[in-house]
């Protein structure tokens, strides 16, 4: 889809305008000069009550007069003189709702006219982009009637003059869109292997270096903590690299390790039935990481950047590993496997330690990690510890500019006691207090030769329910934290 920019609705040619209306006081420029041309139709709707101009409400006009040709969408912006990015969120999400299935192939919309809470007109325009380009996501490929699916629209024109800003929320679109796509494949699709072609379609795209580790490779380098997770699965594991090098020659990169777990029964330690297939979206850190690689090569900034996911399947068979069986990670520790179903960390552990050997500036891990981080934060805001408070504070920053919500939770050295084995070096699980920390604080003992940040997305990469599907975070936190640098 094509995108552009324009200055005033009055001057611009398209099929459809779309114009901001509030719910009382003074209509805004856009929403006035079609009032005026329609002999106050806007004023009449919005006065009688026909339409309310609530938040997000919409009122299609497609035939507004003689004299006025094109196609008119009104959406209303409620009370507020500016929106929070809640409100923000909902009004451009019932915009991209309603254009998506319109028959128009050209869209002006007013955005500029929607303000939002504490933020620039920069700021809110790359937001806006993110957003309307999110709107017309489609999972397609697995039912009969995707060809009706297929959206009209084809040029979207947005209020502003920043067009950096607007390559950077397009751009972040279209990294949400590849990470939601990945994360909504089925598991019987979307396979270690699977991931690996998609890194090496990448590195085609976008002439960047790939490198694939087999089981073989990581045999020989030590990596046994990570190879136990995939034992019981007939799909091979991999490590798979990406190196985006926009930096200078030679200088460290900033690494991103996503958790691709691209089905997760528990193994051994079986889940339970109900809501087992959204196990599908344990690559969903992964998926963000490809989704970010995405991005950053769509915009091409000057940063050195490596991507790494650590991918298995998880399945339980006579040859998966067992309550209780000793692994040795590549750091030379080991591990008492008490429960299976904590996989997350045993893969993400050996890459860690891999990553060593790329002298990194930061490394930031993101996992669909724990069902105690759902707990304690629900699915508005992700998980986030660190052991670097300027690293903290530098994902603390790109989330606020992105509206993709992290809350910083503790690293205290008295949960890493919880991690006690009377016959390993560590065990894999905490017992029942604390288990997004104890997580953490597991990670945290890979991460000691550099600045480290983890993201424990579980609650935040996908919508279960009546909506299921991939939500694309944090790619547009990780996106805008590189840009950052």
């Amino acid at each position: 889809m094509n995108m552009a920019l324009f200055d005033r609705l009055s001057t611009v040619q398209a099929d459809l305008l779309v114009a901001f209306v509030p719910s009382e006081g003074a209509l805004s420029e856009s929403a006035a000069w079609i009032d005026e041309n329609t002999q106050g139709q806007i004023s009449q709707l919005r006065e009688t009550s026909v339409f309310k101009a609530g938040v997000g409400q919409t009122l299609l006009l497609p035939g507004v007069s003689q004299d006025f040709a094109q196609a008119v969408l009104l959406v209303g912006i409620g009370k507020d003189a500016a929106l929070s990015d809640m409100q923000a969120r909902k009004v451009i999400a019932a915009v991209a709702a309603q254009i998506k299935g319109l028959p128009f192939a050209s869209v002006a919309i007013a955005s500029g006219e929607v303000e939002l809470k504490g933020r620039s007109p920069s700021d809110a325009l790359a937001l806006v982009a993110q957003w309307v380009n999110e709107g017309f996501y489609n999972f397609l490929g697995f039912k009969k009637d995707d060809a009706e699916k297929a959206t009209k629209v084809t040029t979207i024109q947005l209020q502003g003059t920043d067009e950096a800003a607007l390559a950077i929320g397009t751009a972040t679109a279209k990294g949400s869109a590849f990470a939601r796509q990945l994360g909504n494949l089925p598991g019987n699709v979307c396979t270690p292997s699977y991931l690996a072609s998609k890194a090496q379609q990448l590195g085609e795209d976008y002439s960047i270096e790939v490198e694939l580790l087999d089981e073989t490779k990581m045999d020989e380098l030590g990596m046994h903590c990570l190879l136990s997770v995939g034992r019981g699965s007939a799909q091979p594991s991999y490590l798979i690299v990406m190196h985006y090098r926009g930096g200078n020659e030679g200088e460290a990169p900033h690494v991103l390790l996503g958790k691709g777990i691209t089905f997760d029964t528990g193994g051994i330690s079986l889940k339970p039935g109900p809501k087992m297939d959204e196990m599908k979206y344990d690559m969903c850190g992964a998926a963000s990481v490809f989704g970010t690689m995405k991005a950053i090569c769509e915009l091409k900034p000057n940063v050195n950047f490596t991507a790494v996911i650590a991918a298995a399947e998880n399945m339980p068979s006579s040859r998966a590993t067992k309550p209780g069986d000793i692994v040795k990670t590549m750091s030379g520790q080991t591990v008492e496997i008490l429960n299976t179903d904590a996989e997350g960390r045993l893969v993400l552990c050996d890459a860690l330690t891999y990553i060593e050997r790329f002298k990194p500036k930061s490394v930031v891990d993101i996992a669909t990690l724990t069902g105690a981080c759902v707990v304690a934060l629900g699915s508005v805001n992700s998980g986030m510890y660190a052991n670097n408070d300027d690293l903290a504070a530098e994902l603390k920053t790109a989330s606020q500019t992105s509206a993709d919500k992290i809350w910083q939770m503790p690293l205290d050295e008295e949960y890493q006691q919880q991690l006690d084995s009377n016959f390993a070096d560590i065990g894999n699980i905490g017992g029942p207090e604390a288990g997004s920390v104890t997580a953490a604080c597991f990670l945290s003992r890979f991460t000691g030769s550099y600045s480290w940040a983890h993201l424990d997305i579980a609650g935040t990469a996908w919508t279960g329910g009546a909506a299921k599907g991939a939500s694309g975070r944090p790619v547009a936190l990780l996106t805008r934290y590189l840009l950052n640098k």
